[in-house]
Protein backbone atom coordinates (compact mmCIF):
# COMPACT_ATOMS: atom_id res chain seq x y z
CA UNK A 1 0.00 0.00 0.00
CA UNK A 2 1.20 3.45 -0.93
CA UNK A 3 1.60 5.91 2.78
CA UNK A 4 0.74 9.28 1.81
CA UNK A 5 1.54 11.33 5.21
CA UNK A 6 0.64 11.21 8.60
CA UNK A 7 -2.79 11.10 9.64
CA UNK A 8 -4.73 11.43 12.93
CA UNK A 9 -8.21 10.13 13.72
CA UNK A 10 -9.91 10.97 16.38
CA UNK A 11 -12.32 7.73 18.24
CA UNK A 12 -15.01 9.88 19.96
CA UNK A 13 -16.88 7.27 21.89
CA UNK A 14 -17.31 9.81 24.90
CA UNK A 15 -17.49 12.79 23.01
CA UNK A 16 -14.90 15.56 23.09
CA UNK A 17 -13.77 18.94 24.47
CA UNK A 18 -10.60 20.91 24.10
CA UNK A 19 -8.88 19.71 27.15
CA UNK A 20 -9.72 16.08 26.30
CA UNK A 21 -8.01 16.78 22.52
CA UNK A 22 -4.81 18.41 24.64
CA UNK A 23 -4.68 14.98 26.82
CA UNK A 24 -4.66 13.05 23.83
CA UNK A 25 -1.88 15.02 21.98
CA UNK A 26 -0.08 14.63 25.07
CA UNK A 27 -0.46 10.96 25.59
CA UNK A 28 0.27 10.23 22.18
CA UNK A 29 4.16 11.91 22.10
CA UNK A 30 3.67 15.63 22.38
CA UNK A 31 6.05 16.85 25.16
CA UNK A 32 4.34 19.12 28.02
CA UNK A 33 7.70 21.48 27.31
CA UNK A 34 6.69 21.58 23.57
CA UNK A 35 3.47 22.10 23.94
CA UNK A 36 3.89 25.09 26.61
CA UNK A 37 6.59 26.32 24.23
CA UNK A 38 4.26 26.95 21.14
CA UNK A 39 1.63 28.28 23.67
CA UNK A 40 4.15 31.05 25.39
CA UNK A 41 3.95 32.62 21.90
CA UNK A 42 1.05 33.48 22.47
CA UNK A 43 0.25 37.08 24.69
CA UNK A 44 -1.67 35.05 26.70
CA UNK A 45 -1.21 35.59 30.97
CA UNK A 46 -2.71 34.65 34.01
CA UNK A 47 -2.90 30.68 33.35
CA UNK A 48 -1.13 27.10 33.69
CA UNK A 49 -1.24 24.02 31.60
CA UNK A 50 -0.39 20.75 33.63
CA UNK A 51 -0.47 17.46 32.81
CA UNK A 52 -1.42 14.39 34.79
CA UNK A 53 -1.35 10.75 34.33
CA UNK A 54 -5.17 9.10 35.58
CA UNK A 55 -7.37 6.34 35.09
CA UNK A 56 -10.77 6.57 33.85
CA UNK A 57 -13.09 3.61 33.55
CA UNK A 58 -9.71 1.55 33.62
CA UNK A 59 -8.27 2.99 31.10
CA UNK A 60 -4.55 5.12 31.51
CA UNK A 61 -5.33 8.39 30.08
CA UNK A 62 -3.75 11.99 30.25
CA UNK A 63 -5.44 14.83 32.31
CA UNK A 64 -4.54 17.89 30.32
CA UNK A 65 -5.14 20.57 33.04
CA UNK A 66 -5.84 24.79 32.33
CA UNK A 67 -5.79 26.69 35.38
CA UNK A 68 -6.28 30.25 35.33
CA UNK A 69 -5.05 32.08 37.61
CA UNK A 70 -7.99 35.45 37.39
CA UNK A 71 -11.21 35.80 36.16
CA UNK A 72 -11.51 36.96 32.41
CA UNK A 73 -13.65 39.60 30.76
CA UNK A 74 -15.85 38.35 27.76
CA UNK A 75 -14.35 38.99 24.34
CA UNK A 76 -15.34 39.51 20.72
CA UNK A 77 -14.51 37.52 17.68
CA UNK A 78 -12.16 40.53 16.83
CA UNK A 79 -10.82 40.68 20.29
CA UNK A 80 -9.54 36.99 20.16
CA UNK A 81 -8.41 37.16 16.41
CA UNK A 82 -6.07 40.44 17.95
CA UNK A 83 -4.67 37.85 20.36
CA UNK A 84 -3.73 35.23 17.78
CA UNK A 85 -2.43 37.87 15.03
CA UNK A 86 -0.13 39.17 17.68
CA UNK A 87 1.40 35.55 18.71
CA UNK A 88 5.12 34.22 16.87
CA UNK A 89 2.41 31.54 15.80
CA UNK A 90 3.19 29.84 12.15
CA UNK A 91 0.75 31.82 10.20
CA UNK A 92 -1.11 28.56 8.89
CA UNK A 93 -1.84 27.78 12.61
CA UNK A 94 -3.13 31.42 13.49
CA UNK A 95 -5.36 31.36 10.54
CA UNK A 96 -6.61 27.85 11.52
CA UNK A 97 -7.19 29.29 15.04
CA UNK A 98 -9.19 32.21 13.47
CA UNK A 99 -11.00 29.95 11.29
CA UNK A 100 -12.35 27.92 14.39
CA UNK A 101 -13.30 31.21 16.41
CA UNK A 102 -14.98 32.33 13.33
CA UNK A 103 -17.02 29.28 13.88
CA UNK A 104 -17.91 29.44 17.09
CA UNK A 105 -18.98 33.08 17.30
CA UNK A 106 -20.84 32.19 14.29
CA UNK A 107 -22.48 29.96 15.99
CA UNK A 108 -22.76 32.36 18.90
CA UNK A 109 -24.74 34.78 16.70
CA UNK A 110 -27.08 32.59 15.54
CA UNK A 111 -28.90 30.98 18.39
CA UNK A 112 -28.23 33.90 21.09
CA UNK A 113 -30.04 36.49 18.05
CA UNK A 114 -27.30 38.56 17.81
CA UNK A 115 -24.24 39.60 14.97
CA UNK A 116 -20.82 37.67 14.66
CA UNK A 117 -19.39 41.21 15.46
CA UNK A 118 -20.98 42.09 18.33
CA UNK A 119 -21.92 38.64 20.48
CA UNK A 120 -19.54 38.11 23.60
CA UNK A 121 -17.95 34.78 23.62
CA UNK A 122 -18.02 34.27 27.11
CA UNK A 123 -16.55 30.78 28.65
CA UNK A 124 -15.51 30.22 24.61
CA UNK A 125 -13.61 33.30 24.22
CA UNK A 126 -11.19 32.72 27.60
CA UNK A 127 -8.05 31.76 28.31
CA UNK A 128 -8.45 28.01 28.66
CA UNK A 129 -10.45 27.57 25.68
CA UNK A 130 -8.01 30.20 23.36
CA UNK A 131 -4.96 27.40 25.30
CA UNK A 132 -7.42 23.97 23.94
CA UNK A 133 -7.64 25.76 20.30
CA UNK A 134 -4.38 26.91 19.56
CA UNK A 135 -2.80 24.19 21.54
CA UNK A 136 -4.65 21.48 19.76
CA UNK A 137 -3.61 23.20 16.66
CA UNK A 138 0.20 23.39 17.74
CA UNK A 139 0.47 19.90 18.83
CA UNK A 140 -0.92 18.61 15.56
CA UNK A 141 1.57 20.40 13.86
CA UNK A 142 4.24 19.10 16.27
CA UNK A 143 3.02 15.54 15.59
CA UNK A 144 3.71 16.04 11.73
CA UNK A 145 -0.45 15.52 11.35
CA UNK A 146 -1.31 16.36 7.91
CA UNK A 147 -5.13 15.40 7.87
CA UNK A 148 -7.57 14.66 10.82
CA UNK A 149 -10.70 12.48 10.79
CA UNK A 150 -13.22 12.26 13.58
CA UNK A 151 -15.89 9.36 14.28
CA UNK A 152 -19.29 10.12 14.84
CA UNK A 153 -20.13 12.36 18.46
CA UNK A 154 -22.64 10.99 21.03
CA UNK A 155 -25.78 13.67 21.21
CA UNK A 156 -25.43 13.70 25.43
CA UNK A 157 -28.70 14.34 27.43
CA UNK A 158 -29.66 16.50 30.01
CA UNK A 159 -29.15 20.32 30.89
CA UNK A 160 -26.25 22.77 31.31
CA UNK A 161 -25.33 25.91 33.22
CA UNK A 162 -24.61 28.55 30.89
CA UNK A 163 -23.84 32.44 30.95
CA UNK A 164 -27.68 32.66 29.77
CA UNK A 165 -28.67 30.29 32.54
CA UNK A 166 -29.96 26.30 32.40
CA UNK A 167 -29.47 25.31 28.66
CA UNK A 168 -30.53 21.62 26.82
CA UNK A 169 -28.41 19.45 25.56
CA UNK A 170 -26.51 19.31 23.19
CA UNK A 171 -25.87 23.22 23.95
CA UNK A 172 -27.31 25.16 21.29
CA UNK A 173 -23.88 26.69 20.28
CA UNK A 174 -22.23 22.75 20.08
CA UNK A 175 -25.61 21.97 17.97
CA UNK A 176 -25.19 24.71 15.67
CA UNK A 177 -21.66 23.97 15.32
CA UNK A 178 -22.10 20.33 14.40
CA UNK A 179 -25.45 21.08 11.85
CA UNK A 180 -23.40 23.26 10.00
CA UNK A 181 -20.64 20.91 9.83
CA UNK A 182 -22.42 18.31 8.75
CA UNK A 183 -21.33 16.12 11.39
CA UNK A 184 -22.97 12.11 12.22
CA UNK A 185 -24.75 11.99 15.41
CA UNK A 186 -24.45 8.85 17.32
CA UNK A 187 -28.06 7.48 18.36
CA UNK A 188 -27.91 5.83 22.14
CA UNK A 189 -30.18 4.00 24.39
CA UNK A 190 -32.34 5.70 26.72
CA UNK A 191 -30.48 6.81 29.65
CA UNK A 192 -27.33 6.69 28.07
CA UNK A 193 -25.02 9.79 27.78
CA UNK A 194 -26.53 11.55 30.60
CA UNK A 195 -24.11 15.03 30.83
CA UNK A 196 -22.53 17.39 28.27
CA UNK A 197 -20.20 14.74 26.03
CA UNK A 198 -19.34 17.44 23.52
CA UNK A 199 -18.39 21.02 23.98
CA UNK A 200 -18.75 24.06 22.20
CA UNK A 201 -14.57 24.19 21.54
CA UNK A 202 -14.44 20.65 21.10
CA UNK A 203 -17.04 21.04 18.73
CA UNK A 204 -15.64 23.95 16.61
CA UNK A 205 -12.33 22.55 16.69
CA UNK A 206 -13.36 19.17 15.15
CA UNK A 207 -15.99 21.46 12.71
CA UNK A 208 -13.21 23.12 11.28
CA UNK A 209 -10.03 20.78 11.25
CA UNK A 210 -11.57 17.17 10.56
CA UNK A 211 -13.84 15.40 8.09
CA UNK A 212 -16.02 13.26 9.74
CA UNK A 213 -14.90 9.72 8.28
CA UNK A 214 -12.73 6.62 9.39
CA UNK A 215 -9.67 6.30 6.79
CA UNK A 216 -7.52 3.69 6.14
CA UNK A 217 -4.49 3.77 7.86
CA UNK A 218 -1.46 2.12 9.40
CA UNK A 219 -1.52 2.39 13.04
CA UNK A 220 1.88 3.89 14.70
CA UNK A 221 0.34 5.01 18.11
CA UNK A 222 -3.09 5.95 19.98
CA UNK A 223 -3.08 7.91 22.53
CA UNK A 224 -6.00 8.89 25.06
CA UNK A 225 -7.20 12.32 26.23
CA UNK A 226 -9.04 11.85 29.61
CA UNK A 227 -12.00 14.30 30.50
CA UNK A 228 -12.55 15.95 33.79
CA UNK A 229 -16.31 13.74 34.59
CA UNK A 230 -16.46 9.83 35.39
CA UNK A 231 -18.73 8.66 33.30
CA UNK A 232 -21.19 4.99 34.63
CA UNK A 233 -20.95 3.18 31.68
CA UNK A 234 -17.52 3.94 29.68
CA UNK A 235 -14.10 5.33 30.03
CA UNK A 236 -14.42 9.22 29.76
CA UNK A 237 -11.46 9.50 27.08
CA UNK A 238 -10.95 10.53 23.55
CA UNK A 239 -9.15 8.02 21.98
CA UNK A 240 -6.46 9.75 19.28
CA UNK A 241 -5.13 7.19 16.72
CA UNK A 242 -2.04 8.20 14.77
CA UNK A 243 -0.71 6.48 11.74
CA UNK A 244 -0.08 6.98 8.39
CA UNK A 245 -2.25 7.34 5.76
CA UNK A 246 -3.02 4.82 2.44
CA UNK A 247 -3.19 5.87 -0.75
CA UNK A 248 -6.76 6.51 -2.00
CA UNK A 249 -5.60 5.28 -5.61
CA UNK A 250 -4.43 1.67 -5.89
CA UNK A 251 -4.65 -0.54 -3.26
CA UNK A 252 -2.57 -3.90 -3.23
CA UNK A 253 -4.89 -7.26 -2.98
CA UNK A 254 -4.76 -10.68 -4.18
CA UNK A 255 -8.02 -12.74 -5.95
CA UNK A 256 -8.64 -15.77 -5.22
CA UNK A 257 -10.96 -18.38 -7.50
CA UNK A 258 -11.90 -21.36 -8.03
CA UNK A 259 -14.36 -23.68 -10.05
CA UNK A 260 -17.39 -25.70 -8.98
CA UNK A 261 -19.82 -28.00 -10.39
CA UNK A 262 -21.27 -30.10 -7.79
CA UNK A 263 -22.96 -27.36 -5.10
CA UNK A 264 -26.46 -26.11 -4.98
CA UNK A 265 -27.23 -22.70 -5.61
CA UNK A 266 -28.74 -22.31 -1.63
CA UNK A 267 -25.19 -23.22 -0.64
CA UNK A 268 -22.85 -21.29 -2.96
CA UNK A 269 -25.23 -18.56 -2.05
CA UNK A 270 -24.46 -19.16 1.71
CA UNK A 271 -20.68 -19.17 0.79
CA UNK A 272 -20.96 -15.57 -0.85
CA UNK A 273 -22.92 -14.25 1.81
CA UNK A 274 -20.06 -15.58 4.69
CA UNK A 275 -17.13 -14.82 2.20
CA UNK A 276 -18.59 -10.85 2.37
CA UNK A 277 -19.01 -11.25 6.14
CA UNK A 278 -15.40 -12.47 6.87
CA UNK A 279 -13.83 -9.20 5.13
CA UNK A 280 -13.53 -9.98 1.53
CA UNK A 281 -14.12 -6.86 -0.66
CA UNK A 282 -15.72 -8.36 -3.25
CA UNK A 283 -17.24 -12.15 -4.14
CA UNK A 284 -19.11 -13.29 -7.34
CA UNK A 285 -20.27 -15.96 -9.10
CA UNK A 286 -19.43 -16.40 -12.79
CA UNK A 287 -21.33 -19.94 -15.00
CA UNK A 288 -18.17 -21.88 -16.72
CA UNK A 289 -17.97 -24.96 -18.88
CA UNK A 290 -16.20 -27.40 -17.59
CA UNK A 291 -14.71 -31.06 -17.94
CA UNK A 292 -17.19 -33.78 -19.61
CA UNK A 293 -19.24 -30.78 -20.84
CA UNK A 294 -21.00 -30.16 -17.33
CA UNK A 295 -22.05 -26.75 -16.35
CA UNK A 296 -20.26 -25.11 -13.31
CA UNK A 297 -19.22 -21.49 -11.37
CA UNK A 298 -16.22 -19.94 -10.94
CA UNK A 299 -16.24 -18.52 -7.24
CA UNK A 300 -13.99 -15.45 -7.46
CA UNK A 301 -13.02 -13.62 -4.14
CA UNK A 302 -10.69 -10.26 -3.82
CA UNK A 303 -9.56 -9.33 -0.66
CA UNK A 304 -6.42 -7.64 1.49
CA UNK A 305 -3.60 -9.59 1.41
CA UNK A 306 -3.73 -9.97 5.00
CA UNK A 307 -7.08 -11.75 4.74
CA UNK A 308 -6.27 -14.17 2.18
CA UNK A 309 -5.42 -17.33 4.38
CA UNK A 310 -8.44 -17.24 6.33
CA UNK A 311 -10.56 -16.31 3.61
CA UNK A 312 -8.76 -19.20 0.97
CA UNK A 313 -9.57 -22.02 4.49
CA UNK A 314 -13.07 -20.76 4.69
CA UNK A 315 -13.92 -22.20 1.23
CA UNK A 316 -11.65 -25.06 1.24
CA UNK A 317 -13.67 -26.22 4.25
CA UNK A 318 -17.47 -24.99 3.03
CA UNK A 319 -16.93 -25.92 -0.85
CA UNK A 320 -16.57 -29.18 -2.47
CA UNK A 321 -13.27 -27.99 -3.90
CA UNK A 322 -10.21 -29.09 -3.68
CA UNK A 323 -7.74 -26.09 -4.07
CA UNK A 324 -7.77 -22.54 -5.19
CA UNK A 325 -5.81 -20.34 -6.93
CA UNK A 326 -4.43 -17.31 -5.87
CA UNK A 327 -2.79 -14.11 -7.76
CA UNK A 328 -1.79 -10.79 -6.66
CA UNK A 329 -3.71 -7.79 -8.26
CA UNK A 330 -4.31 -4.13 -7.51
CA UNK A 331 -7.68 -2.22 -7.51
CA UNK A 332 -8.00 1.58 -8.11
CA UNK A 333 -10.61 2.75 -5.65
CA UNK A 334 -12.50 5.71 -4.85
CA UNK A 335 -12.57 7.61 -1.38
CA UNK A 336 -15.78 6.77 -0.52
CA UNK A 337 -18.18 7.50 2.88
CA UNK A 338 -21.53 6.26 4.15
CA UNK A 339 -23.46 9.50 5.10
CA UNK A 340 -26.50 9.13 7.97
CA UNK A 341 -29.06 11.29 8.44
CA UNK A 342 -32.31 12.06 8.83
CA UNK A 343 -34.55 12.49 5.97
CA UNK A 344 -38.44 13.55 5.69
CA UNK A 345 -39.19 10.29 5.41
CA UNK A 346 -36.98 8.74 8.59
CA UNK A 347 -33.72 7.89 9.20
CA UNK A 348 -32.00 7.30 6.04
CA UNK A 349 -28.24 6.68 4.81
CA UNK A 350 -26.13 7.14 1.23
CA UNK A 351 -23.11 6.29 -0.26
CA UNK A 352 -21.20 9.27 -1.15
CA UNK A 353 -18.20 8.27 -3.63
CA UNK A 354 -15.76 11.07 -4.32
CA UNK A 355 -13.42 11.57 -7.24
CA UNK A 356 -10.50 14.57 -7.70
CA UNK A 357 -12.59 17.78 -9.25
CA UNK A 358 -15.51 15.89 -9.23
CA UNK A 359 -18.42 16.55 -7.28
CA UNK A 360 -19.51 13.70 -4.84
CA UNK A 361 -21.98 11.36 -6.18
CA UNK A 362 -24.71 10.25 -3.96
CA UNK A 363 -26.13 6.77 -4.05
CA UNK A 364 -28.54 5.90 -1.58
CA UNK A 365 -28.74 2.62 1.18
CA UNK A 366 -30.64 -0.09 -0.05
CA UNK A 367 -31.08 -1.56 3.48
CA UNK A 368 -32.26 1.74 4.90
CA UNK A 369 -34.56 2.96 1.81
CA UNK A 370 -36.20 -0.43 2.34
CA UNK A 371 -36.90 0.07 5.72
CA UNK A 372 -38.55 3.52 4.89
CA UNK A 373 -40.58 1.97 1.85
CA UNK A 374 -42.06 -0.38 4.05
CA UNK A 375 -42.45 2.17 7.00
CA UNK A 376 -44.55 4.74 4.50
CA UNK A 377 -46.19 2.96 2.50
CA UNK A 378 -44.32 4.36 -0.64
CA UNK A 379 -42.77 2.26 -3.48
CA UNK A 380 -39.02 1.86 -3.42
CA UNK A 381 -38.25 3.44 -6.66
CA UNK A 382 -39.98 6.96 -4.65
CA UNK A 383 -38.15 6.12 -1.49
CA UNK A 384 -34.99 6.28 -3.86
CA UNK A 385 -35.59 9.68 -5.35
CA UNK A 386 -36.28 11.26 -2.39
CA UNK A 387 -33.17 10.08 -0.05
CA UNK A 388 -31.03 10.84 -3.16
CA UNK A 389 -32.07 14.58 -3.49
CA UNK A 390 -32.17 15.15 0.04
CA UNK A 391 -28.51 13.62 0.58
CA UNK A 392 -27.33 15.59 -2.17
CA UNK A 393 -29.04 18.64 -0.72
CA UNK A 394 -26.96 17.80 2.63
CA UNK A 395 -23.95 17.36 1.26
CA UNK A 396 -23.76 21.00 -0.56
CA UNK A 397 -24.86 22.55 2.70
CA UNK A 398 -21.83 21.63 4.37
Amino acid sequence: MNRVGRIAYLDCFSGVSGDMLLGALLDVGVTLEGMRAELAKIPLAGYSLEAKRVTKGGLAAQRAIVSVQEPQSPRTLADVKAVIAKSSLPSADRERGSAVFKRLAEAEATVHGETVETVHLHDVGAVDAMVDVMGTIAGLRLLGVEELYCSPLPSGAGWVQGSHGALPLPAPATLELLARAGAPIRGEAAGADEGELVTPTGAAIIAELARFQRPEMTLNRIGYGAGSRDLPDRPNVLRLWLGEGVSQGTRSMVLIETNIDDMTGEMLGYVLEKLLAQGAADAWLTPVQMKKNRPGVMLSVICGESEEEALASFILRETSTLGVRVRPVHRWEAEREVLEFESSLGPAAVKVKRLPDEPPRVAPEYEACKRLAEGNGLPLAEVYRIVQAEGEARLRRS
